[in-house]
C-alpha cells in the first residue's frame, strides 16, 4: 500500500484524497517560484497545499491564499497547512478561480495547472479535474491573472515542455511577458520535459534562461538540484 504521505523537513503533506500526489514538478515550482519582498500571494489549484507550504517556508513574511476547485483536495490541503508551522499565513478556499474575485491584488500568482490538454480522460472524475485543462485552461489562467495581480507582479508556472510555445501565445494575448525560464531535464543527454516560466505584465529587455538537469545517474542528483530544493528534501 501506496504511504499516504510524504514527510519534508519542516512539514509533512498528505495525499491520499487528493487526485494528484506529491511529485517533483510541485517541489521544483515552490522551491523556484520569486519569493523576495512577496507579501501576498496567490496558488492556484492548490492540490495537497504543498507548494504553499513551501513557500511560506521560504518567505516567513509573506501570506498566502490557496485555492482549489476540487472539495476533497481544499479539506486534505487545509489539513496539511493546519499541522504545518505557518497556518496562520495560510488561507484555503474551495472555489473555482473563474469565479474567484478576491478584494485584494497579489504580488505573486503560482501554478502547478492542469496540462494533459488533448489527452485521452480517465475515468475518475477527481483526477481528471486536476490533470486536464476544461477546468482551468491557460487562457483562463493568464485572463484572470491581469485583473488579480499587481503592477509588478509575477505569475511562476511549470508546464510540459511541449506546449511551452503555445502557453507563450497566450500569455502574451492578455500582455504577460516572460521574464524568467528554467528548462528542465532529468538526465545528461535526455530531451526537455518541463519549463518553468515566470511571467509579468512588464515588458523585460530579454529573458533569463537556464537549465537544470536533475541528477547525473538514478539517485545521484547534481550539485545544481540540490541546492535548489536542499531546504525541503530529507535526504538532500
Amino acid at each position: 500500500m501506496a504511504t499516504p504521505y510524504f514527510k519534508f523537513k519542516q512539514f509533512t503533506v498528505y495525499h491520499d484524497r487528493c487526485a494528484m500526489k506529491v511529485g517533483t514538478d510541485g517541489v521544483l515550482l515552490g522551491a523556484w517560484a520569486p519569493v523576495d519582498n512577496v507579501e501576498k500571494t496567490l496558488d492556484v489549484g492548490t492540490g495537497t497545499g504543498l507548494i504553499a507550504l513551501q513557500l511560506a517556508q521560504r518567505n516567513r513574511e509573506m501570506k498566502i491564499t490557496a485555492i482549489d476547485i476540487d472539495s476533497d483536495a481544499a479539506m486534505q490541503a487545509q489539513e496539511n497547512i493546519s499541522r504545518s508551522p505557518w497556518a496562520d499565513r495560510v488561507e484555503v478556499i474551495c472555489c473555482d478561480f473563474r469565479n474567484y474575485a478576491p478584494s485584494e491584488r497579489f504580488n505573486l500568482i503560482v501554478s502547478n495547472p492542469p496540462y494533459f490538454v488533448d489527452a485521452l480522460k480517465c475515468p475518475d472524475k477527481q483526477r481528471n479535474t486536476a490533470r486536464h485543462t476544461d477546468t482551468l485552461s491557460y487562457d483562463v489562467l493568464f485572463f484572470h491573472a491581469a485583473d488579480l495581480l499587481c503592477e509588478h507582479g509575477i505569475v511562476s508556472l511549470i508546464i510540459p515542455s511541449e506546449i511551452e510555445k503555445t502557453v507563450r501565445e497566450i500569455a502574451q494575448n492578455y500582455h504577460f511577458y516572460p521574464v524568467k525560464c528554467l528548462r528542465v531535464v532529468t538526465k545528461p543527454g535526455k530531451p526537455c520535459r518541463r519549463v518553468l516560466l515566470n511571467f509579468s505584465l512588464q515588458q523585460p529587455d530579454s529573458c533569463q534562461e537556464g537549465t537544470l538537469c536533475i541528477e547525473h545517474e538514478h539517485h545521484n542528483y547534481t550539485p545544481e538540484y540540490i541546492a535548489l530544493t536542499k531546504d525541503f528534501y530529507l535526504n538532500m
